[in-house]
């Protein structure tokens, strides 16, 4: 009965999906019904033939990021559709889909869209789902849609904290198998996605896709709460976790919540004393991504946060914005004690112990 609630399904049509008792978005083009509202806008695009991702090195334009990344991969050659069959890799997904077919014995049923086949029908009945984008599974926690049972279980791994994927290098834990992947590479430092403007490498396509950006300026993500864009749809979500409250991510520790993800894995470690990330200059061990980076800005001398009133640069967006506030008078932090305001918490702790003596 519980597995029951917790897999309920919504309805085989999308158009009539209902969450609490309501329709969900519905397209004023042309009358179809969306799951939310980033499902609209993406929608949208089809009326009006907005294409915002464009390839700063031949002009070729796409409505989706995910587009626009496989296309960019074109000019770096690099092989990223890997066959699951016999691990062969291939540029394009076509050239992996017409390679699909050779192993195609043994299983009857195959994909009209793009010729894929399983061995059983349930197979691929949940793939058919894929082009259809029909979310029949929803989280009984959060109310969240998937396409596929198996989908939904691994995003419920947030809520019930199973982590079963193992690094065999440090014994950390992961939720996904793809996550414990890109985890290694922490510790084998590989690399397998190049810039083809800077040759600048990463070792998550999202951060080349990211990365990209900077050169192009493209911030393609709005907040329907305040305008403001961003060049991540992941950075979006976050930021509007600012209006609505929401901090979906709890310490399994201490149970302290947190709106992004990074910030859990970060405050996790103040627990564990997990250090994973290691200098490449002195050695040293870090707890965090973003403090390693921060750190090897003290060898390397990068300052790459600007003022915007005197030019000058500061190596972490914390010292520039408590600069900046010595040309706006902004005095955030007040003392307990006397009513007297900072500019910066560091002088206001340090004036703090004057009452405290």
């Amino acid at each position: 009965m519980e597995e029951t609630r917790r897999h309920k399904k919504i309805t085989e049509n999308t158009h009539s999906l209902k969450r609490k008792g309501k329709k969900c978005v519905t397209c004023t083009q042309c009358g179809i019904s969306l799951v939310n509202n980033w499902s609209l806008r993406n929608h949208m695009m089809i009326h009006t033939g907005e294409k915002p991702f464009k390839c700063s090195l031949c002009g070729k334009s796409f409505r989706h990021s995910s587009n626009f990344g496989r296309h960019m991969l074109t000019h770096t050659g690099e092989k990223t559709h890997k066959c699951d069959q016999c691990s062969k890799t291939f540029l394009r997904t076509s050239e992996l889909k017409r390679h699909l077919r050779v192993h195609t014995e043994g299983k009857p049923y195959s994909c009209s869209v793009c010729g894929k086949s399983f061995r059983h029908q349930d197979g691929l009945r949940d793939h058919q789902k894929f082009h259809t984008d029909v979310r029949e599974h929803m989280c009984f926690e959060c109310e969240k849609t998937f396409i596929t049972a198996v989908k939904l279980k691994i995003h419920e791994r947030i809520h019930t904290g199973e982590k079963p994927y193992k690094c065999s290098h440090c014994d950390k834990r992961f939720c996904t198998l793809g996550s414990l992947k890109i985890h290694k590479r922490t510790h084998t430092g590989e690399k397998p996605y190049k810039c083809s403007l800077c040759n600048k490498t990463f070792s998550v396509l999202e951060n080349l896709q990211r990365h990209a950006r900077t050169h192009t300026g493209e911030k393609p993500y709005t907040c329907s709460h305040c305008d403001k864009r961003f060049s991540t749809l992941g950075n979006l979500k976050t930021h509007e976790r600012i209006h609505t409250g929401e901090k979906p991510y709890m310490c399994s520790h201490c149970d302290k919540r947190f709106c992004q993800l990074e910030s859990l894995k970060s405050h996790e470690r103040t627990h564990t004393g997990e250090k994973p990330y290691t200098c490449s200059h002195c050695d040293k061990r870090l707890c965090s991504l973003g403090s390693l980076k921060t750190h090897e800005r003290i060898h390397t001398g990068e300052k790459p946060y600007k003022c915007s009133h005197c030019d000058k640069r500061f190596s972490t967006s914390g010292s520039l914005k408590s600069h900046e506030r010595t040309h706006t008078g902004e005095k955030p932090y007040k003392c307990s004690h006397c009513d007297k305001r900072f500019s910066d918490s560091r002088n206001m702790k340090k004036h703090e112990r004057i009452h405290a003596t």
